[in-house]
């Protein structure tokens, strides 16, 4: 066993042993392609796609592949802070250990909420798209308009949903392995269909049968400065980074990753480039045979453009061929709902080892070597969020989507600016360090605030997002302001029952990182 960054340490994160970094997860289990496909799986690109096309164009019009490439710049960034922290801390906690470390342990605590209740959101909204996808492929396959209805009743949504989001937390519970395999196949047939339907749209652009929708490509596409305003440009943008979000999952499996020093990092550098790929793709080749409009297939219609694939399935791909879109969303969603349950988990795990949540959740699975308290909890609070809000408000997708670019701008900008701060010392050696430990991550954080403090201004109207409100404020801002100060109220609390986290006796900068040795 190696110790990374040793140095005195007290409390019970000192004291373990075993397996995966001490915390008792099984080591070994994924190589770089395993973790590359996790990571890929877990973004859920199709999912993405179908979910924010729509909104995107609604923001920025033809410049979507634009806004694509803007929100790649900041993620690129902030994965090198990721490679840089992990090459030294190879821990599950990310996040939450790394800014402890460099910032103290309440700014670090609060970095991991922000990566759980992100987490919990996205979970959320991946079993409402999976539950719609399944009623829709239901009824293609059966040809009955009567069986897709069904999940337009809120009562057979909600259960329906409750049972993947319980199959989900299930297969999660059996560990990394039992995951790898599942995404291998469902991972491969959303990137397979996908080319189709880019290849599909783009041959048919043009043609008679689109003839009042096609546009003719033009760079001035990817051109970001010919966004109509600042305000439209930060909206997409934070739709852009949300599309991004859960590459990081190749970090979070870390300490069961064989070679988790460097694979992890290099897995989401693979993941990064596949998604920016796909996406450039897709968006380009919608474009092309839809164009960006609120009227008919255009894009940014209202009435379809939450869930756009369910719009072009036909029209692009045919009954047939169609079915197998309907199919890859079902399968992105699913996959992705499935492997979420990762960095949630494993944060968790982290942060009660660290004496920063009650001990419980650091019970590891003897037989599975996974974290259950902690995989089965965040089950349940995705069920109970998503039956609340989709009870409480119509739009909640929309405006959870929305609020969830928030929270993943606060966690990754926090972890951004650990790596400078961590590394502040090591930035004059050479010019990689520099680079790579304090320029990259210091600019990718910034970006990230810039857009967090702008997308914080622009929420607080109604009119952001679904248009809803609360007491004349935009739902939007009451779902994420409200969510971080949730977290401030739990801080506040877990900081009387476990006050040495606090006081920074059990993880600070000296503590050992320890990681078990590859044989």
């Amino acid at each position: 066993m190696t110790q990374l960054d040793a140095g005195p340490s007290t409390g019970r994160a000192a004291d373990t042993t075993g397996g995966g970094g001490g915390k008792g997860l099984g080591g070994n289990s994924v190589g770089l392609l395993g973790s590359a496909v996790i990571g890929v799986s877990t973004v859920a690109p199709v999912y993405c796609l179908t979910s924010t096309l729509g909104s995107t164009a609604g923001e920025v019009g033809l410049q979507m592949p634009a806004v694509f490439l803007a929100g790649f710049l900041p993620m690129l960034l902030v994965a090198f802070a990721y490679r840089e922290l992990n090459k030294v801390m190879p821990d599950c906690g990310t996040s939450f250990t790394w800014t402890v470390k460099a910032f103290g342990p309440r700014v670090g605590w609060m970095c991991g909420w922000g990566l759980v209740i992100a987490t919990i959101i996205v979970l959320s909204n991946l079993a409402g798209v999976a539950t719609s996808y399944f009623w829709l492929l239901a009824g293609e396959i059966s040809n009955n308009a009567s069986v897709a209805a069904l999940d337009d009743n809120k009562a057979v949504h909600i259960l329906t949903c409750l049972a993947l989001i319980a199959a989900a937390t299930a297969i999660s519970y059996r560990g990394m392995t039992a995951t790898k395999g599942v995404q291998y196949t469902l991972v491969g047939l959303q990137l397979v269909v996908l080319a189709v339907f880019v290849v599909m749209a783009v041959a048919k652009a043009g043609s008679a049968d689109f003839a009042g929708t096609s546009v003719d490509f033009s760079w001035s596409w990817l051109n970001p400065f010919s966004v109509q305003s600042f305000g439209a440009f930060t909206a997409g943008l934070s739709l852009s980074i949300f599309m991004y979000w859960g590459w990081d999952t190749c970090l979070t499996a870390n300490e069961e990753t064989i070679g988790s020093d460097k694979t992890p990092g290099r897995a989401a550098l693979i993941a990064m480039v596949v998604l920016v790929g796909s996406y450039l793709a897709t968006g380009v080749a919608a474009q092309m045979i839809v164009g960006s409009g609120d009227k008919g297939l255009g894009l940014a219609n209202p009435e379809t453009s939450d869930n756009v694939f369910a719009a072009l399935a036909g029209p692009v791909m045919g009954p047939t061929l169609g079915i197998l879109l309907f199919l890859a969303v079902l399968a992105s969603a699913a996959a992705s709902l499935q492997t979420t349950f990762i960095p949630v988990a494993r944060t968790v795990l982290a942060m009660s080892t660290y004496e920063a949540l009650p001990p419980s959740y650091a019970r590891v699975h003897p037989k599975f070597r996974t974290p259950g308290r902690a995989t089965i909890t965040a089950g349940v609070a995705t069920a109970v969020f998503y039956t609340v809000m989709t009870l409480v408000s119509e739009h909640v997708l929309v405006d959870t989507i929305y609020a969830l670019g928030l929270m993943i701008c606060f966690y990754y900008a926090l972890t951004a600016f650990a790596c400078a701060w961590y590394f502040k010392a090591e930035l004059r050696r050479s010019v990689r360090d520099f680079t790579f430990k304090g320029l990259f991550p210091l600019l990718g954080g910034v970006l990230l605030s810039a857009v967090f403090i702008k997308t914080l201004v622009d929420m607080w109207n109604p009119a952001y997002g679904s248009g809803s409100s609360v007491l004349g404020v935009g739902s939007v801002f009451v779902i994420g302001v409200g969510l971080l100060l949730v977290g401030v109220v739990i801080m506040l609390v877990m900081g009387r029952r476990s006050p040495a986290f606090f006081r920074g006796e059990v993880l600070n900068r000296q503590t050992p990182v320890l990681v078990v040795e590859e044989p």
